[in-house]
């Protein structure tokens, strides 16, 4: 009989230590099953205070699990820089990075592996703030599939044809006499402009005042961008140059011989296109360059990247970056300078940096922009740095902004008024030193 009880006694120890080790490894329904079997019913009538405090540690457990979840999600959307409550430590990262001697790791490559890893190919759009961002197939794999060439050498890659455009790049004594119609010509032969409403769409959201710092759009700039557009080599070997550069304004840049090869390789693509060729014919015509057109060229690859000193730091600047990527200037307020390039907009979007806060009032009533409107004058955040006024060509093709500027830098003055299809506008120049662009970008006057 002893060993008869002994023997049940045993049973039973086991079927409760078996209950003990299915509760710490199973979900809730097992939970559940557990509350209604007789053994877990003797166990807890001989510890209520203890399984009491023992929920009340599950929950704090599950709610810490769940803290961490969520931080893992606002971490994987990109969305961590505008989560309530992380500005301090926001400011303190974005210190971190830009105040340091070499390249900010977060924006070295547009197409980082363990980006691509934690994204599966897809990254966030059209929201932002506290709502679900879209989810749409990302651009920049198609761009990556469609660069995976450029790191050949120069002579060794693949360029588009060099098409004979005939007279229709040759420019009329007319326009040798009116920088006007030059540039409205440049905009008639950029036949690489995207089509509102068929390659990309926007929303403008509200308007606001320069002086209003409140956040008047619901969500981002850019609805859509057609990925066919990566595949467009201008606008391919334009992205490749995105990533090259530090945003501090005061750090030197160090540029590689890949990044050389990128530029070279910009520049020899864009040449071919109808707008570079114009330009050539018009400097010749001005007797500003020679007819060779491989010292053209190399004029326009020193007039763009050639590196000179801004704030404080030489060798960190160049044309290129200020005007199409952008600089953070450090003053008593880190300040966004330049960045005046629609694609570079789009891009920093996309992945959460950059803020769109809606655009800035037009001179004259009546003319809100839409849509459909490709010159804008909007206000925005990058990495959380105000953009007071910001003016920007939407859809335009690289090699058009590069032809337009170079134009007016070369050829105009400060203040250039001119039309460029149906918006008149002011492309102010400022000069760094004599002969290099410190700064170009259109001015809407209606």
């Amino acid at each position: 009989m002893e060993g008869l009880i002994k023997g049940l006694v045993n049973v039973a120890l086991d079927h409760i230590n078996g209950n003990e080790n299915e509760e710490s490894s199973a979900s809730h329904d097992s939970q559940d099953e557990r509350s209604r079997s007789t053994w877990a019913q003797v166990v807890s009538a001989g510890d209520e205070h203890n399984d009491g405090g023992s929920d009340r540690r599950n929950r704090n457990r599950k709610e810490a699990r769940e803290d961490e979840q969520s931080t893992e999600e606002w971490e994987n959307s990109g969305l961590l820089s505008r989560r309530p409550g992380k500005e301090a430590r926001e400011d303190e990262q974005r210190t971190e990075e830009w105040e340091t001697g070499g390249r900010r790791p977060t924006t070295r490559r547009l197409h980082k592996e363990e980006e691509e890893e934690k994204n599966e190919g897809w990254e966030n759009v059209g929201k932002k703030h506290s709502k679900q961002p879209a989810m749409v197939p990302s651009p920049l794999s198609v761009w990556k599939n469609h660069a995976h060439g450029y790191k050949k050498p120069i002579s060794e890659q693949e360029y588009a044809e060099d098409v004979c455009y005939g007279v229709a790049i040759e420019p009329s004594k007319r326009e040798l006499d009116d920088l006007s119609l030059a540039c409205n010509k440049l905009w008639e032969l950029d036949s690489n402009r995207l089509v509102p409403g068929k390659d990309y769409e926007i929303d403008c959201g509200e308007g606001k005042k320069v002086y209003q710092k409140e956040d008047m759009a619901q969500g981002s700039l850019f609805k859509w961008l057609e990925e066919d557009v990566f595949r467009r080599p201008t606008y391919s070997r334009f992205c490749s140059l995105l990533d090259n550069y530090n945003p501090n304004e005061g750090c030197r840049e160090v540029v590689s011989a890949q990044e050389k090869q990128e530029q070279a390789a910009f520049i020899e693509e864009i040449s071919r296109t109808a707008p570079i060729k114009y330009l050539h014919k018009y400097l010749t015509f001005k007797g500003i360059v020679s007819e060779n057109y491989q010292e053209f060229k190399k004029m326009l690859i020193e007039l763009w990247f050639d590196l000179y000193g801004r704030g404080g730091t030489s060798g960190s600047s160049s044309a290129f970056e200020h005007v199409f990527v952008g600089e953070i200037k450090q003053q008593a307020e880190l300040e966004v300078c330049g960045f005046h390039n629609w694609l570079q907009f789009y891009l920093e979007e996309s992945k959460g940096r950059v803020d769109y806060q809606g655009y800035i009032f037009p001179r004259r009533r009546g003319q809100t922009p839409d849509s459909e409107t490709q010159l804008l004058t909007i206000q925005f955040e990058w990495n959380g740095i105000l953009k007071g006024l910001s003016s920007t060509l939407v859809g335009v093709s690289p090699e058009f902004e590069v032809a337009l500027y170079t134009l007016c830098f070369l050829i105009g003055n400060e203040d250039n008024h001119v039309e460029l299809g149906p918006y008149p506008v002011n492309i102010k120049c400022y000069r760094f030193g004599r002969e290099k662009i410190g700064s170009v970008f259109p001015i809407a006057e209606s």
